[in-house]
């Protein structure tokens, strides 16, 4: 006479659809860094907008000094360039044309200063939101920052000028750019390109309206994730 069992509820733990399975090995691909880059700025906005770039197999260190003498700027670039050297080192400042002609000395001096070192210079005049601006509009006219303020917080919907400047909209900066219906960094950078080349024969001080920051965009936009 067959033995008697005891009847056993199947818990939900053993049934097949959630047995666990044995562990998959995966392997994890590394992408070797190949280039090294140094960005050092002089503002929150212009650091967190380069940190929004996500390239592959370089490794970007943006640094924000905040706000001093253009030529100052360059001096701790170089220090910091002295601790830990990079392949490619950029300066990233503007001027501000409302301080007259000690800015003007600082701000062409800086420049020559650090092109002399070996350094990239995406120097903007007046400011660097002229380079925001160009995604939407393109101007030749030697506006100072204001207007751009006034413009872009037409565009993006706040107070530029006291709200543009925070952590949490730098940081979402780029994102905003990049979606937004009326704006194209493509279009920006032809814009940048097409002011340079009409005023590169100047002085720096009196190339306004002008910004290099799309060579330092191009450069980045070379090594994006795909």
């Amino acid at each position: 006479m067959p033995k008697k069992t005891k009847a056993r509820k199947v818990t939900d733990s053993e049934k097949a659809w959630n047995r666990k399975s044995k562990p998959t090995s995966y392997r994890i691909e590394e992408i070797p860094i190949n280039k090294t880059i140094l960005i050092v700025c002089e503002g929150q906005t212009e650091e967190m907008y380069f940190k929004s770039f996500e390239v592959l197999g370089v490794r970007v260190d943006a640094i924000n000094l905040g706000g001093q003498s253009k030529l100052k700027l360059v001096e701790q670039t170089e220090l910091i360039q002295q601790e830990e050297s990079r392949d490619e080192v950029w300066c990233v400042f503007d001027m501000d044309v409302r301080r007259g002609e000690a800015e003007f000395s600082d701000f062409d001096n800086a420049i020559e200063r650090a092109k002399n070192l070996g350094y990239q210079v995406a120097y903007s005049n007046d400011a660097f939101e002229l380079w925001f601006y160009l995604h939407f509009e393109y101007t030749d006219a030697e506006n100072h920052r204001t207007f751009y303020y006034e413009e872009l917080g037409k565009r993006l919907g706040l107070n530029y000028e006291k709200d543009g400047k925070r952590y949490d909209f730098c940081k979402k900066l780029y994102t905003i750019l990049e979606t937004h219906e009326q704006s194209s960094q493509a279009r920006a950078i032809d814009r940048a390109r097409t002011l340079f080349e009409e005023r590169s024969d100047l002085p720096y001080h009196q190339q306004n309206p002008a910004t290099l920051v799309f060579e330092l965009v191009e450069e980045l936009n070379r090594n994006l994730r795909r």
